[in-house]
Protein backbone atom coordinates (compact mmCIF):
# COMPACT_ATOMS: atom_id res chain seq x y z
CA UNK A 1 0.00 0.00 0.00
CA UNK A 2 1.33 3.43 -0.96
CA UNK A 3 0.02 6.76 -0.63
CA UNK A 4 1.07 8.48 -3.69
CA UNK A 5 3.64 11.17 -2.49
CA UNK A 6 7.11 10.80 -4.06
CA UNK A 7 9.88 10.20 -2.00
CA UNK A 8 12.19 10.28 -4.39
CA UNK A 9 13.12 10.27 -8.73
CA UNK A 10 15.62 7.45 -9.65
CA UNK A 11 17.21 7.05 -12.47
CA UNK A 12 17.52 3.65 -14.80
CA UNK A 13 20.88 2.37 -15.06
CA UNK A 14 20.59 -0.46 -16.68
CA UNK A 15 17.87 -2.68 -18.68
CA UNK A 16 17.83 -6.53 -19.18
CA UNK A 17 15.62 -7.60 -21.91
CA UNK A 18 14.90 -11.49 -22.75
CA UNK A 19 11.93 -12.97 -24.77
CA UNK A 20 10.13 -13.31 -21.26
CA UNK A 21 12.32 -11.56 -19.31
CA UNK A 22 12.55 -7.42 -18.25
CA UNK A 23 14.66 -6.74 -15.05
CA UNK A 24 15.98 -3.16 -14.40
CA UNK A 25 18.12 -1.61 -11.86
CA UNK A 26 17.71 2.01 -10.68
CA UNK A 27 19.86 4.28 -8.78
CA UNK A 28 18.46 5.64 -5.99
CA UNK A 29 19.76 6.69 -2.45
CA UNK A 30 18.11 4.38 -0.28
CA UNK A 31 20.03 2.71 2.62
CA UNK A 32 18.26 -0.34 4.20
CA UNK A 33 16.04 -1.64 1.47
CA UNK A 34 16.58 -5.17 1.51
CA UNK A 35 15.48 -8.07 -1.12
CA UNK A 36 11.59 -8.92 -0.88
CA UNK A 37 10.82 -4.90 -0.06
CA UNK A 38 7.61 -3.50 -2.13
CA UNK A 39 8.66 -0.12 -3.93
CA UNK A 40 6.29 1.52 -6.41
CA UNK A 41 8.51 2.48 -9.51
CA UNK A 42 6.28 4.99 -11.27
CA UNK A 43 3.13 4.10 -9.91
CA UNK A 44 3.56 -0.13 -10.09
CA UNK A 45 4.24 -1.78 -7.28
CA UNK A 46 7.39 -4.09 -7.64
CA UNK A 47 9.09 -6.24 -5.26
CA UNK A 48 13.42 -5.30 -4.76
CA UNK A 49 15.32 -8.48 -6.05
CA UNK A 50 18.66 -7.58 -5.41
CA UNK A 51 20.28 -4.33 -3.33
CA UNK A 52 23.68 -2.43 -3.52
CA UNK A 53 24.85 0.86 -2.28
CA UNK A 54 22.73 3.06 -4.35
CA UNK A 55 21.12 1.03 -6.44
CA UNK A 56 17.97 -1.76 -6.66
CA UNK A 57 17.19 -4.47 -9.20
CA UNK A 58 13.39 -5.16 -9.54
CA UNK A 59 11.49 -7.30 -12.74
CA UNK A 60 8.43 -6.98 -14.07
CA UNK A 61 6.24 -9.80 -15.28
CA UNK A 62 4.23 -10.54 -17.89
CA UNK A 63 1.04 -9.03 -16.45
CA UNK A 64 2.84 -6.19 -15.32
CA UNK A 65 4.29 -5.30 -18.76
CA UNK A 66 1.15 -5.65 -20.34
CA UNK A 67 -0.34 -2.45 -18.69
CA UNK A 68 2.71 -0.48 -18.41
CA UNK A 69 5.28 1.39 -20.29
CA UNK A 70 8.06 -0.21 -18.88
CA UNK A 71 8.99 -2.30 -21.98
CA UNK A 72 10.06 0.86 -23.45
CA UNK A 73 12.94 1.72 -20.51
CA UNK A 74 15.96 2.96 -21.42
CA UNK A 75 19.10 3.72 -19.42
CA UNK A 76 19.20 6.83 -18.58
CA UNK A 77 15.20 7.80 -18.12
CA UNK A 78 13.97 8.65 -14.57
CA UNK A 79 11.14 7.23 -12.74
CA UNK A 80 8.94 8.14 -9.49
CA UNK A 81 9.76 6.42 -6.83
CA UNK A 82 8.04 5.65 -3.13
CA UNK A 83 8.67 2.84 -0.32
CA UNK A 84 5.84 0.73 0.96
CA UNK A 85 4.13 2.31 3.85
CA UNK A 86 4.66 1.15 7.13
CA UNK A 87 2.19 1.60 10.67
CA UNK A 88 2.20 5.03 11.96
CA UNK A 89 3.03 6.53 8.36
CA UNK A 90 1.22 9.88 7.52
CA UNK A 91 -1.30 9.11 4.87
CA UNK A 92 0.10 12.66 2.82
CA UNK A 93 -1.72 11.80 -0.63
CA UNK A 94 -4.67 8.79 -1.10
CA UNK A 95 -4.78 5.15 -0.59
CA UNK A 96 -2.79 3.74 -3.80
CA UNK A 97 -2.52 0.00 -3.87
CA UNK A 98 0.32 0.49 -6.76
CA UNK A 99 -1.70 -1.87 -8.77
CA UNK A 100 -1.28 -0.09 -12.23
CA UNK A 101 -4.57 0.10 -14.39
CA UNK A 102 -3.20 0.99 -17.64
CA UNK A 103 -1.83 3.69 -19.49
CA UNK A 104 -2.95 7.13 -20.88
CA UNK A 105 -1.51 9.56 -23.17
CA UNK A 106 -0.73 13.25 -22.22
CA UNK A 107 -2.89 15.54 -24.70
CA UNK A 108 -2.01 18.85 -23.48
CA UNK A 109 0.48 21.02 -21.13
CA UNK A 110 0.31 24.07 -19.97
CA UNK A 111 1.32 26.70 -17.99
CA UNK A 112 -1.57 28.63 -16.13
CA UNK A 113 -0.65 31.45 -13.37
CA UNK A 114 1.47 29.65 -11.08
CA UNK A 115 0.41 26.17 -12.08
CA UNK A 116 0.61 23.62 -14.93
CA UNK A 117 -2.40 21.89 -16.19
CA UNK A 118 -1.96 18.65 -18.17
CA UNK A 119 -4.81 16.45 -20.08
CA UNK A 120 -4.58 13.06 -19.90
CA UNK A 121 -6.60 10.68 -22.11
CA UNK A 122 -7.29 7.59 -19.60
CA UNK A 123 -8.78 4.60 -20.41
CA UNK A 124 -12.82 4.01 -20.27
CA UNK A 125 -12.24 1.63 -17.30
CA UNK A 126 -10.49 4.88 -15.29
CA UNK A 127 -12.97 7.22 -16.63
CA UNK A 128 -15.93 5.79 -15.16
CA UNK A 129 -14.28 5.92 -11.60
CA UNK A 130 -13.14 9.55 -12.42
CA UNK A 131 -15.05 12.83 -10.68
CA UNK A 132 -14.16 16.39 -10.19
CA UNK A 133 -11.74 16.76 -7.30
CA UNK A 134 -11.16 13.14 -6.60
CA UNK A 135 -8.34 11.47 -6.17
CA UNK A 136 -6.20 9.67 -9.52
CA UNK A 137 -2.45 8.40 -9.59
CA UNK A 138 -0.58 9.36 -12.63
CA UNK A 139 3.08 7.72 -13.01
CA UNK A 140 2.79 6.93 -9.17
CA UNK A 141 1.30 10.93 -8.12
CA UNK A 142 -1.24 11.59 -5.77
CA UNK A 143 -3.28 14.09 -7.76
CA UNK A 144 -6.25 15.36 -7.64
CA UNK A 145 -8.54 15.71 -10.73
CA UNK A 146 -9.04 19.66 -11.64
CA UNK A 147 -11.80 18.87 -14.23
CA UNK A 148 -13.04 16.35 -16.54
CA UNK A 149 -13.05 18.61 -20.21
CA UNK A 150 -14.26 15.90 -21.78
CA UNK A 151 -14.88 12.41 -22.02
CA UNK A 152 -11.90 9.85 -21.16
CA UNK A 153 -9.89 12.96 -20.28
CA UNK A 154 -8.61 14.06 -17.11
CA UNK A 155 -7.08 17.56 -15.95
CA UNK A 156 -4.27 17.84 -13.18
CA UNK A 157 -2.87 20.81 -11.94
CA UNK A 158 0.48 20.47 -11.16
CA UNK A 159 1.75 23.09 -8.02
CA UNK A 160 5.76 23.77 -8.20
CA UNK A 161 6.39 21.62 -5.47
CA UNK A 162 5.07 18.25 -7.53
CA UNK A 163 6.80 19.79 -10.78
CA UNK A 164 10.30 20.06 -8.97
CA UNK A 165 10.14 16.76 -6.89
CA UNK A 166 8.52 14.42 -9.78
CA UNK A 167 9.08 13.38 -13.42
CA UNK A 168 5.81 14.68 -14.56
CA UNK A 169 7.94 18.35 -14.66
CA UNK A 170 9.04 16.56 -18.12
CA UNK A 171 5.62 15.17 -19.61
CA UNK A 172 4.88 16.48 -23.19
CA UNK A 173 2.10 15.69 -25.15
CA UNK A 174 2.16 12.38 -26.45
CA UNK A 175 3.60 10.88 -23.78
CA UNK A 176 2.83 7.74 -21.91
CA UNK A 177 1.68 7.74 -18.25
CA UNK A 178 0.86 4.80 -15.90
CA UNK A 179 -2.72 5.41 -14.49
CA UNK A 180 -4.45 3.89 -10.87
CA UNK A 181 -7.74 4.98 -11.07
CA UNK A 182 -9.38 6.03 -7.23
CA UNK A 183 -9.26 2.40 -5.07
CA UNK A 184 -12.81 3.57 -3.46
CA UNK A 185 -14.50 4.11 -6.69
CA UNK A 186 -12.95 0.48 -7.54
CA UNK A 187 -14.71 -1.10 -5.09
CA UNK A 188 -18.11 1.18 -5.68
CA UNK A 189 -18.91 0.19 -9.19
CA UNK A 190 -17.75 -3.51 -8.27
CA UNK A 191 -20.80 -3.51 -5.69
CA UNK A 192 -23.12 -1.94 -8.46
CA UNK A 193 -22.19 -4.31 -11.23
CA UNK A 194 -22.69 -6.84 -8.54
CA UNK A 195 -26.00 -5.99 -7.72
CA UNK A 196 -26.70 -5.37 -11.73
CA UNK A 197 -26.85 -1.68 -11.86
Amino acid sequence: MFTGIVTEVGKVSAVQREEDRLAFTIEAPYEDLVAGDSIAVSGACLTVVEKGDNWFKVEAIVTTRGRTWFGDLQVGDEVNLERSLQIGDRLGGHFVQGHVDGVGTVRRVEEEADAVLIDIHVPDETAELTVPHGSITFDGVSLTVNATPEPNVVQVALIPYTLEHTTLRNLKPGDPVHIEGDMIGKFVRQLLRDRGN
